[in-house]
């Protein structure tokens, strides 16, 4: 290859990571409007290309199961930390509570956790180890005696979902935080062996 020719692929490249970031900035702003996300309303917005836009995420989903990543490979961090702590129930709290506090703080996390099926390999990937995660702390817990007997996995993952779904119906965007550790407390402590 030529100079030139290199030139113009690293031009190239350079384009194509910018317009990427461009179009995750975007999306991110979008989901903080509380806008939904529409590949040709985020190509408007981003002033990029359609064809660009869809070359990058050929879909919605795939966009925003993008934005959720960081959020997803840093709960999976935790829980695998949380494993190896000494304290069952504090590392099985301590694992729902910083979910929670992921979902509040990402609008991309909750709709990729309820969704039934993933667009992207490394999306199903994550959820999947998550899900794994959260079934060997609630084995811990069980283990060690510590939650009522009869919880299943399904329970767990349904509760933390209405805490955060009644935490933000029912709840301005200041009161959320405090108001789902409330609710998660509650939750927590219906939980709990006697």
């Amino acid at each position: 290859m030529d100079k030139l020719s290199v030139t113009l692929v690293t031009v190239t490249r350079r384009d194509a990571a910018r317009n990427w970031q461009h179009i995750i900035d975007t999306g991110r702003a979008f989901l903080a409007a509380q806008r939904p996300l529409r590949l040709n309303d985020v190509a408007r917005e981003a002033s990029i290309g359609v064809a660009t836009v869809y070359r990058h995420f050929p879909t919605p989903e795939a966009l925003l199961e993008t934005l959720a990543r960081p959020a997803l490979q840093d709960l999976v961090a935790y829980a695998e930390r949380a494993l190896a702590d000494d304290d069952e129930w504090g590392a099985f709290a301590g694992f729902l509570t910083v979910g929670i506090d992921a979902q509040l703080a990402d609008a991309a996390v909750q709709p990729v956790f309820a969704a039934a099926t993933h667009e992207l390999p490394e999306t199903a990937e994550l959820v999947g180890r998550l899900d794994a995660l959260t079934a060997d702390l609630l084995d811990r817990v069980r283990a060690a005696g510590l939650i009522r007997p009869g919880v299943e996995h399904a329970d767990v993952v349904r509760l933390m979902c209405g805490v955060v779904f009644a935490a933000s119906v029912h709840a301005t965007p200041a009161e959320r935080a405090a108001l789902t550790r409330r609710y998660l407390d509650v939750v927590l402590d219906g939980l709990r062996a006697r």
